[in-house]
């Protein structure tokens, strides 16, 4: 998911640098929503990962 948020913020510069501005921020508009999932995913699985919730652990009980 990063990466997507990465290639439309790339895709966003290179077309505001060619004046495309509607694609501009579409673009960045996308990228900014990508990245906040992102975000959000992060937290809850390091959440996760510190109250020892996954896999590992259910199979050793």
């Amino acid at each position: 998911m990063l990466k997507y948020a990465i290639i439309f913020a790339l895709i966003s510069l290179i077309a505001g640098a060619l004046g495309f501005g509607g694609v501009a921020a579409g673009a960045a508009g996308i990228a900014k929503i990508l990245f906040g999932l992102f975000l959000i995913l992060a937290v809850i699985f390091l959440i996760l990962a510190a109250l020892g919730v996954g896999a590992v652990n259910k199979v050793m009980k």
